[in-house]
């Protein structure tokens, strides 16, 4: 089973910690009191992040929160660009960080390999698929947001250093012929008490 090293559980405490501080147009939200779940997905995106990444993504926590900033915040105030636009445009996009085109199209490349890895997998392992988010922007509503939307929103919190060393993961799982979705969910289910990816999914009820 993996495990997380100091600096994994270090991440996922200091995202906690942002997390408790996020504020819901309908009131506190029931996932932001459940840590076991909350550790269990996050360590499962990080354990797949190589060293370097993880040490930029701490730092980048770490300054935000000495500015007074929070990346959680902003994460989820980004996806409401597709969600609820006219509340993001009037409410939210004035105080976050303009993004540049050519930020935005290093962003778009590396969201249009990651929706193409979940796709392959979601066909692979249907039913581990059906539990996972919508996956394409076009599929979003006000009360869910797809695997698109919610990457766009977590990349954009990355500062240039941390995007740059997660584009270059991308490029060597692609040259390595790996499926970042894949390597994410075989953590989670491995954290779940399951030995495989073929085990948790005949596990999951049928369709």
């Amino acid at each position: 089973m993996p495990g997380g090293t100091p600096l994994v559980e270090a991440i996922v405490r200091e995202e906690w910690k942002q997390f408790q501080d996020v504020n819901n147009e309908g009131g506190r939200a029931a996932c932001q009191g459940n840590w076991p779940v909350f550790h269990q997905m996050r360590l499962s995106q990080f354990l797949t992040w190589p060293e370097d990444l993880k040490s930029s993504y701490l730092a980048d926590l770490r300054g935000a929160a000495a500015e007074g900033r929070n990346l959680l915040t902003e994460k989820y105030a980004r996806m409401m660009a597709s969600t609820d636009p006219t509340y993001y445009r009037e409410r939210l996009e004035p105080f976050l960080p303009a993004i540049g085109e050519a930020r935005t199209a290093q962003q778009e490349r590396i969201i249009a390999r990651q929706v193409a890895w979940a796709a392959d997998f979601a066909a692979r392992y249907p039913r581990l698929g059906a539990g996972m988010r919508r996956l394409r922007t076009s599929d979003d509503t006000r009360d869910a947001t797809s695997f698109e939307t919610y990457l766009r929103g977590e990349l954009g919190t990355y500062s240039q250093h941390t995007l740059d060393l997660y584009d270059a993961m991308i490029d060597d799982c692609e040259r390595l012929g790996r499926n970042l979705t894949e390597l994410t969910i075989y953590n989670t289910v491995l954290l779940g008490g399951f030995a495989s990816l073929d085990e948790a999914e005949h596990a999951q009820p049928a369709a």
